[in-house]
């Protein structure tokens, strides 16, 4: 039987269209003309006898067939270009691209991402560790773990855990007797550990809300306890015995199960997100993406 392709000449075009969000900077990747690309992806539209774009304030936007076809094009492109560096260059190992969060990577990634490799030892992984918003085209990243669902309405975003915060010391700062067990009021403000993590998040619990949950009338003095920009540095301020962090289960997992950290409060709160896998459209179908969602379901 006859295999029926569309133009691949077309499909290219298209593809660079649709990923670059216009004809202008999809005709500087392959080296032809604005106009050039238009022709070309009106060629696809013919062969489809589907709109693939329409213009909305200006702006280039896929059309529901045009998303649709720009998931399937990429991820055959992909490929291509995957096969093509294969046969040049040798047998190449697979390369994954992540990008995440700074402290869940050092706190929680790199722990752990040795169980991923050994399900696939044939992929090679680059780790990008960077604050939101990441640029997932220009550095050809696979998929990223990210805090919350909303920061990439363009891309698919996957819900895994919504983590929680708990007051955690080591147990040498417990045994000094700062605090009364039991009693959540009775931590003196220069042993809280205070996370700022920034003016772009609101979402985090405070000390303040944490006092609150616990029907405890109290506003810490946060110029009196240490204060830090990463929940994981918190937390390991905590670990080498200086005060009380509210720090998050997730990245202190470890440290409770063998006990070089105690929660000496059970009130606990959740985050005001999610934790999230977000990766293109064009990787829906990337069997190491669907392996690494899969696996991560797993262990977080």
């Amino acid at each position: 039987m006859t295999r029926r392709l569309p133009p691949l000449n077309a499909v290219k075009a298209f593809e660079a269209s649709a990923r670059h969000g216009g004809f202008s900077l999809a005709a500087r990747e392959l080296g032809v003309t604005p106009g050039a690309i238009s022709q070309q992806v009106k060629i696809l539209e013919e062969f489809f006898s589907k709109r693939l774009f329409v213009r909305r304030n200006n702006q280039l936007q896929l059309t529901d067939a045009g998303l649709a076809l720009y998931a399937d094009s990429a991820e055959v492109i992909d490929r291509l270009s995957a096969m093509t560096q294969r046969m040049l260059e040798g047998n190449l190992p697979s390369r994954f691209v992540i990008s995440t969060l700074p402290s869940v990577a050092v706190r929680w990634l790199n722990r752990r991402l040795e169980g991923f490799l050994a399900m696939e030892p044939d992929i090679r992984c680059e780790i990008r560790v960077e604050d939101d918003p990441v640029d997932f085209t220009r550095h050809h990243i696979d998929l990223r773990i990210s805090y919350g669902q909303h920061l990439y309405p363009e891309l698919v975003t996957i819900p895994l855990l919504r983590d929680e915060v708990l007051p955690l010391c080591s147990p040498a700062f417990l045994a000094r007797g700062r605090f009364q067990e039991g009693v959540p009021g009775s931590i003196p403000d220069q042993d809280l550990i205070h996370v700022d993590w920034g003016a772009s998040f609101a979402s985090y619990p405070t000390w303040a809300e944490w006092f609150d949950a616990t029907g405890t009338e109290r506003a810490p003095q946060l110029g009196l306890g240490h204060r830090v920009g990463m929940s994981s540095l918190a937390i390991d301020l905590a670990l080498s015995g200086f005060g009380v962090a509210l720090g998050q289960r997730l990245l202190a997992r470890d440290e409770l199960a063998d006990g070089r950290l105690l929660a000496p409060f059970p009130q606990r709160l959740p985050l005001g997100y999610a934790y999230c896998a977000v990766h293109p459209h064009s990787r829906s179908q990337k069997r190491t993406v669907l392996s690494f969602i899969e696996w991560l379901r797993r262990d977080l």
